[in-house]
């Protein structure tokens, strides 16, 4: 008796940075492409190559070879170098006759579609749909005058981030991002120093593994002030929650961001956030309802309400409470049924 075929939704071919074997942070295409396999989509994911060149060529080549026999070309759209990829990979994909949904991604791409006009009208507006996972990049490209267009949140499993209610007698910090300039994890140091001066037992953990060289930066920079901070480099989703129980404060040093994925899951965490107002994070984040806003490249606003928060335990835990209920809107048993009506 034969084996029964097993009957796919739709069949994808989803491009993006497939990095966290080579010690980078966990990217959208490796928490969606086996979720959406689970759902019952047939799903080809690349590329998982170190050097961008070679990684750009795998992509391309997979556009070319598979494109017919697909439905669907997703594509992880960048605003640094990466949106050459998407833009190559689309303009093949045209020519196919391959519909290509762009998920937009990344803080900068408003800058992209100022530098890059004639490119993003190209790839953005030849789109089937393009997804925005933050009302922020949806009103950036309406205002550009984009119409296809629609919301699907970073999702994220709410399941495995488990409430916990903190206690704040003194400070203790914890960031978590790749190290790279535009985050700008050294304030987080700077931060550190100042609280030091009334909280002399006050700690910083840092997890995150380098981009550009900024770990190293910021380990020189603790040395120079003989400050203690735990860098841990990269960690696993699972490593990283369960020290996360040991911190009470999760700052967002960011100069440009979207709707970073660790912002959400330290909400979910029950962990205050006190973010930089830039960005989507006025958009994620409601100023003095489920967390703080602060200036961008400022120490002395970051002080300051971490030392007020410290002083009204309630309002700080109220903060992670609302943060929590918030959160609850990308967790994947919700945001799936929104990728299926996309995918129908």
């Amino acid at each position: 008796m034969k084996k029964k075929q097993k009957k796919y939704h739709r069949k994808i071919l989803y491009l993006g940075n497939k990095l966290a074997k080579h010690g980078k942070t966990l990217t959208a295409i490796e928490f969606l492409a086996p979720k959406l396999q689970e759902e019952n989509y047939e799903v080809i994911a690349v590329s998982d190559k170190k050097n961008k060149v070679l990684r750009m060529f795998v992509m391309l080549s997979a556009v070319m070879l598979r494109g017919r026999y697909v439905d669907f070309l997703l594509i992880d759209t960048y605003s640094t170098a990466n949106f050459w990829y998407a833009y190559l990979s689309a303009k093949i994909a045209r020519k196919k006759q391959l519909p290509y949904l762009c998920i937009l991604h990344g803080g900068d791409l408003p800058k992209r579609l100022v530098h890059s006009k004639k490119q993003s009208q190209e790839l953005f507006g030849n789109a089937k749909m393009n997804i925005a996972p933050s009302a922020y990049l949806m009103n950036v490209f309406q205002e550009a005058g984009y119409r296809k267009l629609t919301y699907i949140p970073n999702p994220i499993d709410l399941a495995q981030y488990t409430f916990e209610k903190r206690v704040f007698t003194l400070p203790k910090l914890l960031w978590v991002r790749s190290f790279s300039e535009i985050y700008n994890p050294q304030l987080a140091i700077l931060i550190l120093e100042e609280l030091k001066k009334d909280y002399p037992q006050a700690e910083l953990c840092m997890i995150g593994p380098d981009k550009d060289g900024s770990l190293e930066k910021c380990k020189q920079l603790a040395a120079h002030k003989n400050l203690r901070i735990k860098f841990t480099g990269k960690l696993s989703k699972k490593e990283w929650i369960k020290l996360s129980k040991e911190y009470n404060f999760f700052i967002n040093t960011t100069n440009f961001d979207n709707t970073p994925i660790s912002v959400i899951e330290a909400m979910a965490l029950g962990l205050p956030v006190i973010s930089t107002n830039v960005g989507g994070l006025p958009y994620l984040i409601s100023d003095r309802e489920d967390g703080i806003l602060v200036e961008k490249e400022q120490v002395v606003p970051f002080v300051r309400e971490i030392k007020a928060l410290i002083n009204d335990p309630m309002f700080a835990n109220q903060l992670a409470t609302k943060a929590r209920q918030k959160v609850k809107q990308f967790d994947w048993k919700v945001v799936k049924e929104e990728w299926k009506a996309v995918l129908q």
